[in-house]
């Protein structure tokens, strides 16, 4: 009988400036040498050199005073976006009023009745509550607004999205083009998306539904064509040997095997039109984001508690009912009488309303959470905002962060010779990755300061790189205690579910309540809105470490801390590196979002430029954030040789 020798777990983390990443380092020190000089000779050493930007205010101003000269008048928009506008307005009009015609206690049953069909009696009975719940704070015609909003915007964007993924998941050369065009749509920011749709579209609903259709296609086709590329080859070539065409093979076998991941894509696509559409509400989408939006201008907590709930149930519902539709894929379905009888009880409750001519919610039961909520906050900001005994208060630790770290590492930054942040840009992203990777941060970094923002991007890097700090050691932490504690992982479960399906905007309720307003708040938002992702990709990463390691870690007499330092931990590179990447561009979403609160920088000239319809400050600045992403994507996202090795 062969003996069995189990895996010698690795006795130390591998050196990254050992072998290839030293000769990285002193090719880079080479030609820093080469080049610093004559460039420090030719345009100075300190702030980013004047002659090396670019002007674009004019340009982008003429082309913004033309949209605006020529909306009303022009062909292109009165034969092309108009009847874009005319048919976006139609069909969300046409679904808003046949949610209002169905009724309230219509669209509760409708609504547990597929949650019944995907999922069983518990997910039903949660979806009924959650519409039920709607309605009690007062917020049922807004939601219907919002529904009526996203089934149009997602609708569009699965369609949208799923030609391009067929396309790039059939095609190399599509899939090669597509690529970078993905990787900008998906670390653009969403505010910025909002003011090129506005100039065209102006503001209303058409801008929203437009804007929230772009944010919301590239994961939809980003998975599909992760679907159609991951199919089966067996299979294929079992249908190809029958004598099928490719339109054929297509339908038959493509599609079909890439069902899950298209699920995945449709839920994907209504998480994110779900976030965009809160957003949208600054330039007039209406519905539940219109109420947080008007709430957290006036710092009305309680109000915007009011129309964020809602929001989160419908995030957590929809959120449950698509998953649950993927994971049962291939299941047994239940008995279709059972479906006909639900089916004719969901139409009844329906037809029954509308006789009795009971559609909008009873006023008499909705219950006002906005003023004791808001007598709540008045409460924590007279005993914790400040004068708290030994420990202070939150604006103390607002201040004191600000004080002692945001403004510290902006000052920091501002100091450093702009040549010295493109070598500290270009010495991460060449060593976990090639020379073409920290090119592209490098010319990414660059790019800030040729648009004429690098202060502001560096005002914004240093938020968010004190974000990302808070959330990989909360987040890390978090993690390897839920991946050790099985019960420690059940009750963070469902406290990461609701994190995870928030929308973007509503963090910014609970940290003006606390915090005030400024960059602190900012950075607050961004780390709980990033953090679960964080933990949750850690904690998957811990627990999917060779079990046969760790017990040949444990046979060696290893104690825990042992056997996580030196086994889980090296063993879990990759999911690590993982975390980092996806808190970095989650923390930078939110970082943007904080120029609504104080956060200044980036975020303010984006949330400035669409108030003032000021087309220049407002691309300038979110094509700054679009190059700050892109470099901060590069620099945490291993790429070449290492990572194809698994190192």
């Amino acid at each position: 009988m062969a003996t069995i020798t189990a895996p010698t777990p690795r006795t130390s983390p591998p050196g990254i400036l050992t072998g290839p990443a030293a000769r990285k380092l002193l090719a880079l020190a080479v030609l820093a040498a080469v080049l610093v000089p004559p460039a420090t000779a030719t345009w100075g050493g300190a702030i980013w050199p004047a002659a090396l930007t670019v002007d674009l205010t004019g340009p982008l101003g003429r082309t913004s005073d033309w949209i605006i000269d020529h909306r009303d008048s022009h062909p292109l928009f009165l034969h092309f976006f108009g009847h874009v506008s005319n048919a976006v307005v139609v069909s969300v009009r046409a679904v808003y009023l046949g949610l209002l015609a169905v009724g309230w206690a219509g669209v509760t049953a409708i609504g547990a009745l597929i949650a019944w069909r995907v999922a069983g009696v518990r997910l039903a009975a949660g979806t009924a509550l959650a519409f039920l719940t709607c309605g009690a704070l007062g917020m049922w015609v807004p939601t219907m607004q919002t529904l009526a909003l996203m089934a149009v915007a997602v609708t569009v964007s699965v369609a949208a999205g799923a030609l391009l993924g067929l396309a790039a998941g059939l095609s190399d050369r599509m899939d090669r083009a597509l690529r970078p065009v993905l990787d900008t749509m998906q670390v653009l920011p969403a505010f910025a998306y909002l003011l090129p749709v506005v100039l065209v579209f102006g503001i209303g609903v058409p801008a929203a539904v437009l804007a929230t259709v772009v944010y919301a296609a590239p994961p939809m086709a980003r998975l599909t064509a992760l679907g159609l590329r991951g199919a089966d080859k067996e299979v294929l070539e079992a249908v190809e040997s029958l004598g099928s065409t490719a339109w054929q093979r297509l339908l038959t076998a493509r599609i079909p095997l890439a069902r899950k991941e298209l699920l995945l894509g449709v839920n994907q696509a209504i998480m994110m039109a779900l976030s965009m559409a809160v957003i949208a509400s600054v330039i007039g989408a209406g519905g539940l984001g219109d109420r947080v939006y008007q709430a957290l201008a006036s710092v009305d907590v309680g109000a915007a508690l009011a129309a964020g709930i809602p929001i989160v149930l419908l995030a957590v519902v929809l959120d449950r009912v698509t998953a649950a539709a993927g994971a049962g894929l291939g299941e047994d379905p239940k008995p279709r009488l059972h479906g006909v009888l639900a089916l004719a009880g969901a139409v009844a409750v329906a037809v029954a309303g509308r006789l009795t001519g009971r559609l909008e919610w009873p006023g008499a039961w909705s219950v006002d959470i906005a003023e004791p909520v808001n007598r709540a906050v008045d409460w924590m900001t007279g005993h914790l905002y400040s004068g708290v005994p030994v420990v202070g208060g939150t604006a103390d630790w607002a201040g004191g962060f600000t004080t002692w770290v945001l403004d510290p590492l902006r000052d920091g930054l501002l100091w450093l010779p702009w040549w010295a942040v493109l070598l500290a840009v270009a010495v991460p992203a060449w060593l976990i990755g090639t020379w073409r990777t920290a090119l592209t941060a490098v010319l990414a970094m660059a790019a800030t300061g040729v648009l004429g923002v690098w202060k502001p991007s560096l005002d914004t890097l240093s938020q968010v790189l004190a974000a990302v700090a808070v959330t990989l050691l909360l987040g890390f932490a978090t993690g390897v205690a839920a991946a050790r504690s099985d019960r420690f992982e059940r009750l963070l479960r469902p406290v990461l579910d609701v994190f995870q399906t928030m929308p973007q905007f509503v963090y910014l309720i609970p940290v003006v309540a606390l915090f005030g307003v400024g960059r602190a708040p900012a950075v607050a938002a961004a780390v709980v809105y990033a953090l679960p992702a964080v933990v949750r990709i850690t904690a998957q990463g811990l627990r999917q470490v060779d079990p046969a390691a760790l017990e040949s870690a444990r046979s060696l007499g290893a104690t825990g801390a042992q056997q996580l330092t030196q086994v889980q931990l090296p063993l879990a590179r990759p999911a690590l590196l993982l975390a980092v990447n996806q808190g970095v561009v989650l923390v930078l979403a939110v970082v943007i979002i904080g120029g609504l609160v104080g956060g200044g920088a980036l975020g303010y000239d984006v949330v400035f430029g669409l108030a003032q319809g000021d087309l220049a400050t407002g691309l300038v600045a979110g094509a700054a954030i679009v190059c700050l992403g892109l470099m901060l994507d590069r620099v945490t996202q291993p790429t070449g040789r290492r990572t194809k090795k698994g190192a």
